[in-house]
């Protein structure tokens, strides 16, 4: 038994004739019946069945069609793995995440992965994690930095960084003048967060829960740069990342305090399709942003 004998036997089950093989792999209708001879007299089994001008596959050629079908796509993977180590990077990848992301990674992860890899075009694209959660899962995108956790059974999350979320208010805001927030400071307080439905806004209703604080939500929006906007403007506080806010707390426009609770913590990681191979251009993504974080002023997710 030799590969052709294998691609033979697969092509005639595809084809569901000898003729139909034969065009396939450009031989002749007898060329095409000699090596299934061949094959069954060396295993003493039939292959199919001829039924007039058609044949059928019988149990034992099926199962060394299951066995081809490996055979073939292990080769074929391990030969896109050799090309890939030797040749530049090229082509598309599509990179999703949220807004937060999207402003403070992004920017530095994209320029530094393309100043390595100039020859990959990279798109961009952001909205809410469900939708992109769907995206990834529907192989339309290719890799997506996301709030965790995303537990669907069919992609794969690597945490990469954390983040602490902290209380932000406008610079003249009445809990300014404390030196330490307790949490029933929050109650009643007006707010400005997330909309439902993403994983930040569900680390900071958690946090509500396990506190016991009822806030009072006077605006909900996935856009981070109205929600700061708006707290600058007085509207509300806000409860967004630490990173989120470095300019307007440096400018003064804008105030940051620390809660002490361990609940306000988010944690953000890379999401992709589950599959037996890591596409190399996704790999490469994810080890340039591993030693960019430590630049950026990001604390990386503990090591499991």
């Amino acid at each position: 038994m030799d590969l052709r004998q294998l691609e033979i036997l697969k092509a005639v089950a595809e084809t569901g004739s000898f003729t139909g093989a034969g065009r396939r792999l450009h031989v002749s209708q007898s060329a095409i019946s000699r090596q299934i001879l061949l094959l069954e007299a060396e295993l003493n089994e039939a292959m199919f069945w001829r039924i007039k001008r058609k044949v059928k596959i019988t149990p034992a050629g099926e199962a060394l069609l299951q066995l081809a079908i490996r055979v073939f796509d292990d080769i074929r993977e391990t030969t896109e793995r050799l090309s890939e180590t030797q040749q530049r990077l090229s082509g598309t990848i599509r990179l999703v995440g949220g807004m937060t992301v999207s402003i403070y990674v992004f920017p530095a992860l994209l320029k530094e992965f393309q100043r390595l890899h100039p020859d990959v075009d990279v798109k961009v694209m952001t909205g809410p994690a469900d939708r992109l959660v769907r995206r990834l899962r529907a192989g339309t995108v290719d890799l997506g930095l996301l709030t965790l956790p995303v537990t669907e059974p069919d992609l794969i999350t690597q945490p990469v960084m954390r983040e602490d979320l902290l209380l932000v208010t406008y610079p003249g805001h009445p809990l300014t003048q404390k030196k330490k927030i307790e949490t029933s400071d929050l109650n009643k307080l007006p707010f400005i967060l997330y909309e439902p439905g993403s994983n930040t806004r569900r680390v900071i209703d958690e946090f509500f829960v396990r506190e016991q604080v009822q806030p009072r939500i006077v605006m909900e929006t996935e856009n981070v740069e109205i929600i700061k906007a708006m707290a600058a403007s007085g509207i509300g506080a806000t409860i967004i990342s630490n990173h989120a806010i470095i300019a307007e707390v440096k400018a003064g426009s804008l105030v940051a305090h620390r809660i002490d609770s361990p609940w306000l913590v988010r944690e953000t990681g890379w999401v992709y399709l589950k599959a037996n191979r890591v596409p190399r251009k996704i790999s490469e993504m994810i080890r340039v942003l591993d030693e960019l974080l430590p630049k950026m002023g990001f604390t990386g997710s503990p090591k499991n």
